[in-house]
């Protein structure tokens, strides 16, 4: 049972996105500023996303006929444009994920806003577009992060939890479509082994890796819900997994019931339904809190 579910467009079941996001070897660079560059085999096990991986997801897409999301940091999308013009060329859309996979919470609203303005022009200067969705590097947005979405006229927002279906943000300055994530259907804690960056998980045979997000979907789909991954190139794009999302994505498609689309497309499909009724789309008031709970 949904607290507040959202009738998809053409009778659809559910909704569903297979969502990238493209850190490529931003991740050692902003881990290990001083010798990340000298580091071959993180550099490496990154290149393998926007190289390898994702024409072998592009063709995927290709020959199923579906338009996806995929988010990168500006500083990817400047050292891997012709990758970005792949995804643009299939149809997808790229969003927003800072400039170097920077987290948001460790710098001022000052730095903030430098950093998520330097990721803007990125995206201009490589793909003449401007984003219409933004994901946290880490999940770690804060209030000054969508303020500055607020501004630049963003449509929605992903890297919030409160919910199992997309939801308003409302704030004083204006409101955003919350596409809502969780751990559940993230690879990063089946796949990551990255000890550089702190992070040394089990690595998962694809079946059992995978099994988490399948089990999710099917829940989604009995609910009528929305079910997104927040998938990593250099993980889920590796051929044997790829190869077990590919069956996935065959099998779920013949049911002919499901929705998927672009998260803008999404977010957009959504906006319209809280117009037509407010009542049809839950809300939240941001911000939860204006100072820490104990002072």
């Amino acid at each position: 049972m949904l607290h507040t579910p959202i009738k998809w467009p053409n009778g659809a079941k559910c909704a569903c996105a297979i969502t990238f996001d493209i850190d490529a070897d931003s991740l050692i660079h902003i881990a290990r500023p001083k010798d990340g560059h000298g580091r071959l085999y993180p550099i490496s096990m990154g290149k393998y996303g926007p190289i390898i991986a994702i024409p072998r997801i592009l063709e995927t897409y290709r020959r199923l006929e579906i338009k996806q999301s995929f988010f990168a940091p500006g500083w990817c999308m400047e050292e891997y444009p012709d990758t970005m013009d792949a995804i643009l060329a299939g149809g997808h859309e790229i969003g927003h994920h800072g400039y170097l996979h920077e987290d948001p919470m460790k710098h001022s609203a000052t730095e903030q806003r430098y950093w998520f303005e330097r990721a803007l022009d990125a995206h201009q200067k490589v793909t003449g577009r401007k984003p219409k969705g933004y994901r946290a590097p880490v999940y770690n947005i804060n209030q000054a992060v969508i303020d500055l979405m607020i501004e630049h006229e963003f449509s929605y927002e992903s890297s919030l939890m409160g919910d199992d279906v997309p939801y308003m943000l409302k704030t004083e300055k204006g409101n955003l479509v919350e596409l809502p994530v969780h751990w559940g259907t993230d690879d990063w804690p089946t796949f990551a082994h990255y000890e550089e960056i702190g992070y040394l998980m089990p690595v998962s045979a694809p079946s059992t890796g995978l099994q988490g997000f399948m089990e999710e979907f099917e829940a989604h789909y009995e609910a009528g819900g929305f079910c997104m991954a927040i998938w990593h190139p250099f993980l889920t794009g590796r051929l044997a997994r790829w190869r077990a999302v590919e069956k996935w994505l065959e099998s779920v498609m013949e049911r002919g019931d499901v929705w998927f689309a672009p998260l803008h497309e999404i977010a957009q499909h959504v906006h319209d339904q809280y117009d037509l009724d407010p009542n049809n789309v839950r809300s939240d008031e941001l911000p939860y809190y204006n100072k820490p709970v104990l002072l």
